[in-house]
């Protein structure tokens, strides 16, 4: 007896952008990667590329060979910008307050926007990893404006209730819970088992 065509992958857009945090890019690339049936798409913006290498030390090849498909960010015309390809979800990790604006107002002007203009078109899970601090009122009614479209706002903001010990965790943690949202099983982020009563 033959056996049933083989599931599709889950197909994960990941785009790191020009905002601080490469970090979660690159963390959650190595995360998916160790998925067996999660097919990663990455894009990474110019300004993405420089903070790879002021962040953390390293090249665009090095963070590209961390994915299963990599696309250009200039290349409008790849699979990832219509609707007919079939992805799970699309996480810009971490997203600059330029790439909110431009997703808030429907500007498709490069890959990784009209990626994310596909995804919520599409009813798909975009999660946006904001990173600005303080915020003014544009980047908040460009929060907004993204929430209201069915996007989700997720600024990496650490939580220390787990007792975390060094930035590795924080970063873990965090990614943990963004996997939570695009419906992908993990172990980073344990679920809070309450304070048992010690309040």
């Amino acid at each position: 007896m033959s056996a049933g065509p083989a599931a599709a992958p889950r197909r994960v857009i990941v785009a790191i952008t020009g905002a601080t945090g490469a970090v979660y890019g690159v963390r959650l690339l190595q995360v998916l990667g160790a998925v067996a049936d999660v097919e990663t798409h990455l894009l990474i913006s110019p300004a993405g590329v420089m903070n790879l290498q002021h962040e953390l030390d390293i090249g665009k090849a090095e963070a590209e060979a961390l994915a299963d498909v990599v696309h250009n960010v200039r290349d409008i015309g790849a699979t990832i910008a219509s609707g007919s390809f079939r992805a799970q979800a699309m996480v810009i990790a971490p997203c600059s307050m330029r790439t909110l604006a431009a997703i808030a107002h429907g500007l498709s002007d490069n890959l990784i926007t009209r990626a994310a203009d596909v995804t919520l078109k599409e009813r798909r899970k975009l999660v946006l990893m904001v990173r600005e601090t303080p915020l003014n009122l544009a980047h908040l009614r460009n929060m907004t404006a993204v929430t209201e479209m069915g996007g989700i706002v997720f600024p990496p903001v650490p939580g220390f209730y787990q007792k975390p010990d060094t930035i590795a965790q924080l970063v873990d943690h965090t990614i943990g819970r963004v996997l939570d949202l695009i419906d992908v099983p993990q172990t980073l982020a344990p679920s809070w088992a309450g304070l048992n009563g010690q309040i």
